[in-house]
């Protein structure tokens, strides 16, 4: 039977199939509110951008909805769901379940008033957080690490980077602009994981925007983040709620193209 959708962002029956193999069992309680209808309100809190007090009416208790979510983030549920979809689309596509090429690069944001720890990034004249993640060649999230914006690239991308080791094994090489390949970073990629970090010069001489090979990759993922705004500033009092709201976004993402592939399974 097919569940009426309420709002653009609500699961359809083909997605509710596709993800469902990887949401928690529910204890047999009555009073257990339906784990597809949490889902919902969360992915329109993401897309919309409305605070968790302002969820509609529709929807569960925004306690309940936030509960939920607060639970699965500790619980690592939204990175399990979304890495999951990441290997599916990977197969969907020809590839194997892990890379070999990955791409770096953060974007900084503001912080809002109740935000969570926060630094000033000169280069940007952004007072907030660093979003700092490694993209596949199709443009899926590896990894993510969410740190003060006044922490350089080179150092954030050493925290980045160490997350792909256990995780990643066919990984060779990692693309990046030309703030990777300063204060010695590329050799300190080679010794320790024996990767190459090979840095994505603009041409010289050349002035007004530039599609660069393989940068623009990591840029476009960014922009489809954006277009959840809740993304629009870092309105999390934690990096953990901010790396799950992002694994979020990019979830429902995921799941509109298995559903345009006809996948569930």
């Amino acid at each position: 039977m097919e569940v009426k959708l309420h709002y653009r962002t609500d699961l359809t029956d083909k997605q509710w199939q596709i993800i469902k193999k990887w949401i928690p069992e529910q204890k047999k309680d009555p009073k257990q509110i339906c784990r597809r209808r949490i889902i919902n309100a969360i992915l329109y809190l993401v897309r919309t951008g409305c605070q968790w007090r302002n969820l509609p009416l529709s929807f569960p208790k925004w306690k309940t909805v936030y509960n939920v979510f607060w639970h699965w983030r500790n619980d690592g549920i939204w990175q399990k769901i979304h890495d999951a979809l990441n290997r599916l689309v990977r197969k969907k596509q020809g590839k194997k379940p892990t890379p070999s090429v990955g791409i770096i690069d953060s974007q900084s944001v503001k912080t809002t008033e109740s935000g969570g720890d926060h630094g000033y990034d000169k280069a940007k004249n952004v007072n907030g957080c660093k979003r700092h993640i490694v993209v596949d060649t199709l443009g899926l999230i590896m990894v993510i690490v969410i740190h003060t914006a006044d922490i350089q690239d080179q150092d954030g991308a050493k925290l980045t980077i160490q997350l792909l080791v256990e995780r990643f094994a066919r990984l060779k090489v990692i693309f990046g602009d030309s703030a990777y390949g300063r204060c010695g970073l590329p050799d300190w990629v080679k010794q320790c994981f024996g990767w190459i970090l090979q840095t994505v010069l603009s041409p010289v001489g050349v002035k007004g925007f530039v599609i660069l090979p393989k940068r623009w990759i990591v840029e476009r993922t960014f922009a489809w983040i954006a277009k959840y705004r809740r993304h629009s500033k870092d309105y999390e009092r934690n990096t953990e709620s901010s790396k799950a709201m992002i694994h979020i976004a990019m979830t429902a993402r995921m799941l509109k193209k298995l559903e345009k592939q006809n996948l569930t399974g």
